[in-house]
């Protein structure tokens, strides 16, 4: 609950509340019009089994589901969503694994596109990945129409296969890789998405240097893994059931006044980020500066 005289964080900048009256609704002509949504065409499947992974046990609730967006499902969802925004519109795919749609798929959302899209209206296409289905094919229709890219990469060689596995439980760093170098071939724009968890909070400078220096990155996204659980289900909410074949999932919800083991702790989290913070402001930003700011 916001006080008079509180602070507000809003995009990114720090609002102080004056008054009780500054908490009324805004008019409606002063409303933003954009916003974003986020479709899951495939809903809760994935060719791969990680551990963490809260949405994969949802397919338990859905047991009739193909989990496929139906074609008219798609035209009705990319009318309204471009209806809705005049001037800007995003058109972002996560998953699970949207990539199991196929390219036909997504193919028919650039004609849906063009079919409803205004003149003059700004349309902009995201998908997040795990990388591991991308080919050539792949990589040249996301050049083609302008896509960003989050690729999930939770840091190098084991660091990476501590929990994202596949579902013969072995690591996919290998096959991720690849997916990352046929983006960098291809001159996709594409950025890290970084789970920190039990396993690799102890080593942020290890994962910030991989993305800088070695896969030649500067945008990175570092998403904690929190997966909270009430008591008595922790003995099952900390099976490592991605590394056992054919391991089925418990449905558990994602409530509870306690963590799973793999869940970063508070203090570990601030620690992690206040290295990153420190490395970057003492080597990359003073490396920009040194060279006037060039790159």
């Amino acid at each position: 609950m916001l006080m008079a005289g509180s602070l507000k964080i809003v995009r990114g900048r720090i609002w102080q509340i004056a008054s009780m009256d500054s908490l009324n609704p805004a008019p409606t002509d002063r409303i933003p019009t954009y916003f974003h949504v986020l479709a899951k065409p495939t809903g809760a499947v994935c060719n791969l089994n990680c551990t963490y992974c809260f949405f994969l046990p949802k397919e338990a609730l859905y047991p009739e589901s193909d989990f496929r967006m139906a074609d008219d499902l798609l035209e009705i969802y990319i009318r309204q969503l471009i209806e809705s925004q005049p001037d800007r519109v995003s058109v972002a795919c996560q998953g699970s694994e949207p990539t199991l749609m196929g390219l036909e798929f997504f193919r028919r959302m650039m004609e849906l596109v063009a079919k409803y899209r205004r003149p003059n209206q700004q349309v902009e296409h995201s998908i997040q990945t795990n990388g591991t289905r991308l080919d050539d094919a792949w990589c040249a229709f996301l050049k083609e129409h302008r896509f960003l890219v989050g690729i999930s990469v939770d840091g190098p060689g084991k660091l990476r296969d501590k929990y994202r596995v596949d579902k013969g439980g072995k690591g996919t760093f290998d096959q991720v890789m690849r997916g990352w170098e046929l983006l960098k071939k291809h001159d996709v724009d594409c950025n890290i998405l970084c789970t920190v968890h039990a396993g690799n909070v102890g080593h942020a400078l290890e994962l910030y240097r991989f993305f800088r220096d070695v896969l030649g990155t500067g945008l990175m996204q570092f998403i904690p893994i929190v997966e909270r659980v009430n008591a008595d289900l922790i003995p099952i909410a900390s099976l490592e059931l991605g590394s056992r074949v054919g391991g089925k999932r418990p449905l558990y919800l994602q409530s509870g006044n306690s963590v799973a083991e793999r869940s970063v702790q508070p203090e570990q989290l601030g620690r992690f980020l206040v290295e990153i913070f420190d490395e970057w402001v003492r080597r990359d930003v003073a490396d920009r500066g040194a060279k006037g700011g060039a790159e």
